[in-house]
């Protein structure tokens, strides 16, 4: 439980960041670039002010052990993913299986492979700070 807090405290800025592009990417940048490309773009974004929150907590929290990292950074991998699928259902009326489906795709799999950094940089902030 005491991992909760700084798991929900780099989740939920990141989710409202990426739900902010998310939405300038499906909107704008998608019909424009498409689908891939727009990830593209949106994912060093994501990554930098992810990388920027996960050091923070590391240190605001005061983490030390590399396993306490790495369960804040899943948990809020499993967090963002929860969300994800929700505002699927929720906003675009999808299936689970469709929002699986699509994490199969060239875009949904670069979106996956950056939310599974996402899931390690808190770690990785840790070990920057050694």
């Amino acid at each position: 439980m005491a991992l909760l807090r700084p798991a929900l405290a780099y989740f939920l800025p990141v989710f409202a960041l990426g739900f902010v592009l998310g939405t300038v990417r499906t909107l704008w940048l998608a019909p424009m670039l498409g689908e891939l490309a727009a990830v593209a773009a949106e994912l060093p974004v994501m990554l930098a002010a992810s990388w920027l929150l996960a050091r923070r907590v590391v240190r605001r929290y005061a983490i030390t052990a590399t396993g306490a990292a790495l369960a804040i950074g899943l948990i809020a991998f499993a967090l963002l993913l929860l969300a994800e699928l929700a505002l699927a259902m929720t906003l675009a009326g999808q299936t689970p299986a469709d929002w699986a489906a699509a994490l199969t795709r060239p875009a949904g799999a670069l979106g996956l492979a950056g939310q599974a950094l996402f899931a390690l940089l808190p770690a990785m902030a840790l070990r920057a700070r050694r």
